[in-house]
């Protein structure tokens, strides 16, 4: 390991001293082998504090299961990302957020929807939210992200979002998609990385803007108290094996949570790597540009006689 990246490991606080969050034991409800009798909730609903919930789609809705996160501040409620699913019956995300408000007992807080990118298995329940009193959406577009945080020079900059005693930051990261954001927060510590960095399969889109979004991640990350990195999905068992595409049943998934140090190390591959887009492997993630998993994917169906 080169002399910046153990640099950067130390002011991160992500040696081997650093403890484990709250995060890194958790088991999701993870679908079932039969989803016809799958009797789990729509959301499941992780509150890590009073001001912070965490919410996964449940796989046998949507085998896509994205997470979205929902942080409170004295005048209004984060929400990033609104799932695969549009139909309020079966996915009754916005219902889910108006309960977690009424809960707190101030009903006049405001909500802001963000979305860590712009496809559909992050932006399907974005109508629930549409129209609603008290709610504004930004809409999953370069132009209404662009104009809401005022980035001039994409995708360099920053912006920043206050809820009321809790100041988020947002960073433009496209490379898996062209209007990739990343948000720090500060209360938790958290870094949400959407479909950029998560343990399972990460597409690249546009190689060369996705190691320069890694590169801004990390930099960020070594002046800023970063506990963990949390991104869209978990498409990974704990021993380190992707399931299936389109699995609705997932036993042993890895923890959602990421390091700062596994930011480190991708960050040093795509680096020696160069503008030579290739599959990266590492224990938490595979990185693969989509030129080469549309390969893999036909060789599948070819594989079965489908194609």
């Amino acid at each position: 390991m080169n002399a910046r990246l153990l640099a950067c490991l130390l002011m991160c606080g992500a040696g081997p001293a650093t403890a484990a969050t709250p995060l890194d034991e958790k088991v999701w409800i993870h679908g079932s082998p039969d989803c016809a009798s799958n009797q789990d909730p729509a959301i499941e609903v992780l509150e890590v504090d009073e001001a912070t919930y965490v919410l996964r789609q449940n796989k046998c809705v949507h085998f896509e299961a994205p997470f979205s996160y929902v942080l409170f501040g004295t005048h209004t409620v984060f929400v990033q990302d609104t799932g695969a699913t549009a139909d309020a019956a079966r996915f009754p995300l916005y219902e889910t957020v108006r309960k977690l408000i009424e809960q707190r007992g101030n009903p006049t807080l405001q909500i802001l929807v963000s979305h860590s990118h712009s496809h559909g298995d992050h932006t399907a329940a974005d109508s629930q939210f549409r129209g609603q009193p008290g709610v504004k959406l930004i809409e999953p577009n370069a132009r209404a992200l662009r104009a809401y945080f005022g980035f001039k020079d994409w995708p360099e900059g920053r912006a920043e979002i206050d809820l009321g005693g809790r100041r988020l930051t947002v960073l433009p990261t496209p490379g898996h998609q062209e209007e990739a954001l990343a948000v720090h927060d500060p209360h938790t510590g958290w870094l949400l990385t959407g479909d950029t960095f998560y343990p399972g399969r990460v597409l690249v889109k546009h190689w060369a803007h996705y190691r320069d979004s890694i590169a801004r991640l990390l930099t960020f990350a070594t002046s800023h108290r970063v506990t963990a990195l949390l991104g869209s999905h978990i498409e990974m068992s704990r021993g380190g094996v992707l399931y299936p595409v389109g699995s609705t049943f997932q036993p042993d998934e890895a923890s959602l949570s990421l390091t700062v140090r596994d930011l480190a190390a991708l960050h040093e591959s795509l680096q020696e790597a160069g503008h030579s887009a290739r599959e990266l492997k590492f224990a938490q993630l595979t990185v693969t540009p989509i030129g080469a998993f549309q390969k893999l994917v036909g060789g599948l169906l070819k594989s079965l006689g489908l194609r």
